[in-house]
């Protein structure tokens, strides 16, 4: 599996989002983290984004994560 050129630092800061969110993103779908440095995976990060795109066309509040 190839790894996306984004930290968690990066997706947080990207979407607007603080790194607890991200990081509470990742526990719910599941991807492993060791940090808001740690690269993603490249599926990874793609679920991520499309979760947080979702969730942002639906109109739900990113901080109730």
């Amino acid at each position: 599996m190839g790894f996306a050129d984004l930290s968690i630092t990066d997706i947080a800061a990207e979407y607007d989002l603080t790194i607890q969110a991200v990081f509470d993103l990742c526990d719910q779908l599941g991807v492993a983290y060791k940090n808001q440095e740690t690269h993603l995976a490249l599926e990874d990060a793609k679920a991520v984004i499309l979760q947080i795109l979702h969730r942002d066309q639906a109109g739900s509040d990113p901080w109730s994560w």
